[in-house]
């Protein structure tokens, strides 16, 4: 049976994808140090139509097995997994994937095959049954934690992309590159909102979108405390709403609280884009009363002190 309403519903699948196109070979396309990123990207945009939420399935590993490329998915929602079951079966997902690579990739057309398993199920032969296949993609366990190269990837795919699937094509003001490789840094501060500038303690500060080194600090200090900023943080992101914070800790609860905390902001700025800011996180510090990791965030002391 699957997992009762107080568990968290995990699942994971494997999806090939061959081209029918003898001049496009996905694996050595993505075995393509500047190609990769394209096709990471179109993979990322596909799946998150799926769902309908770029958070609604998870890629743990991308697997180049000539000619498939085969992609390693993990589910955390029942309802998620149901939604994709129905883009793939109706082939939404597949033209979707087809017209990302498309534009990724700047070729004319990208012809596919895709076929779905779960262990040793393939998927494809029982897909009108959807009660079955979500069995089947529930008992295969996730065996791996998300790959480095995928994390990397993930930095690489601009928080403006994310932005725009969230907020359905909003108009991206700044003209960054969508391939730039990484996410926006203090320089794109005064261009991210109405608030240029926020009071700390009685001093003014620049806003600006959070920095990898943001992201590590505070994941390093925050300690036992992160669900408690999670959900002050969860009251103007949807993507942190329940029961995502429970389902993180659950999930890498044997990674350790490091781990916890870096998932719950790497949430966080990858569904908020450029309005994942200094301000909104150091305003939740301070409802939790972390006011020293906010002034270590804002440089008011060193990590030595």
């Amino acid at each position: 049976k699957m997992a009762n309403s107080s568990a968290p519903w995990i699942g994971c699948a494997y999806l090939f994808l061959q081209s029918t196109c003898k001049t496009i070979v996905l694996p050595s396309l993505y075995e393509s140090s500047q190609k990769k990123p394209s096709v990471f990207k179109a993979l990322k945009l596909a799946l998150a139509d799926s769902t309908g939420s770029i958070n609604g399935v998870d890629m743990l590993k991308v697997h180049c097995s000539h000619p498939h490329l085969i992609v390693q998915l993990k589910f955390c929602k029942q309802e998620n997994c149901r939604r994709f079951l129905q883009s793939y079966r109706e082939g939404v997902l597949q033209e979707s994937l087809q017209k990302h690579l498309q534009l990724s990739l700047a070729i004319s057309a990208v012809p596919l095959e895709m076929e779905l398993k779960a262990g040793s199920e393939h998927l494809d032969s029982m897909l009108k049954d959807e009660d079955r296949c979500l069995e089947c993609i529930y008992r295969e366990k996730p065996d791996r934690l998300r790959d480095e190269e995928i994390t990397k990837l993930e930095e690489c795919l601009k928080s403006l992309v994310v932005h725009q699937i969230i907020n359905n094509n909003t108009a991206v003001k700044d003209g960054t590159s969508l391939n730039s490789p990484s996410l926006p840094g203090p320089s794109q501060g005064n261009s991210l909102s109405p608030q240029v500038t926020f009071t700390f303690q009685g001093q003014e500060f620049a806003n600006r979108t959070l920095t990898p080194e943001d992201h590590q600090k505070f994941a390093k200090l925050v300690s036992k405390k992160w669900k408690q900023v999670g959900r002050s943080l969860q009251k103007n992101c949807r993507a942190l709403r329940d029961p995502i914070i429970d389902n993180l800790a659950l999930e890498y609860d044997r990674e350790g609280l490091y781990e916890q905390a870096y998932q719950l902001l790497l949430r966080f700025r990858e569904s908020e884009g450029q309005k994942a800011t200094i301000a909104r996180l150091i305003a939740a510090l301070e409802e939790n009363g972390l006011i020293s990791l906010a002034e270590e965030l804002l440089g008011l002391h060193s990590s030595d002190d």
